[in-house]
């Protein structure tokens, strides 16, 4: 079929994180900084919107290996206040996906990793989206939105909303915050919003250990 033809296989992705960071230990970046702003970051004193947080990165660390083990669990537990344009092109926030556990993940047609990582992403989403998960897979590319659908559309990425940001502002607040360095950066948000984990460079998403991670997080239990 098509679509398994276009699907890049687990080790591929794999052997792309891998050289993905050489690359970041070498200090070549996909992405340079445009200076454009963005809501960023909501942080607040001792974490107090996150009280729970910790227990349930504690809970998925384990999980975070094998074909996902770039994912780093969140030292800082914290809200994350991003702005970009919903499928509508009306801006949005992630405030708007709350009581959903969302990965959130920037990426880019020029970016390599990220066209690889894409299928996979967009099987996740076909196998876990709904009232209680989504992939907010957000593009960053400048000018209009016709590179980015025909992309998407070539290679049967269809399950995935398009989510949207050309001013590259969603970038440079993840930046800033040490949460990305290059493309693709995927952020692990819980259903009230709080950083559970963070990874740079791609991942093989459509896999059982990317699964058993997705799984847990929907599983796992935050108080109230």
């Amino acid at each position: 079929m098509p679509d398994q033809k276009k699907r890049p296989p687990a080790v591929k992705l794999f052997a792309l994180a891998a050289l993905f960071g050489v690359i970041a230990g070498a200090a070549a970046v996909y992405v340079k900084d445009t200076g454009s702003g963005n809501g960023g970051m909501a942080q607040t004193a001792e974490n107090q919107s996150c009280p729970f947080a910790a227990q349930k990165i504690a809970a998925l660390t384990p999980l975070m290996r094998g074909q996902v083990a770039a994912m780093t669990p969140a030292a800082q537990p914290r809200s994350i206040g991003l702005n970009f344009n919903g499928p509508d092109s009306k801006p949005l926030t992630l405030a708007a996906f709350a009581g959903k556990t969302v990965l959130v993940n920037l990426w880019a047609t020029w970016c390599l990793p990220c066209r690889e990582e894409m299928p996979a992403l967009n099987e996740l989403q076909k196998a876990f989206g709904g009232d209680r998960f989504e992939v907010v897979a957000i593009n960053i590319d400048t000018g209009d939105d016709e590179k980015p659908k025909a992309f998407l559309d070539e290679t049967g990425v269809h399950e995935l909303r398009y989510y949207r940001d050309a001013s590259m502002g969603v970038f440079n607040a993840m930046k800033k915050e040490g949460l990305a360095f290059g493309l693709p950066a995927t952020l692990l948000l819980d259903e009230k919003g709080c950083l559970i984990g963070s990874m740079n460079g791609p991942a093989a998403w459509d896999s059982n250990d990317a699964k058993a991670l997705i799984q847990a997080a929907l599983s796992a239990p935050v108080g109230s």
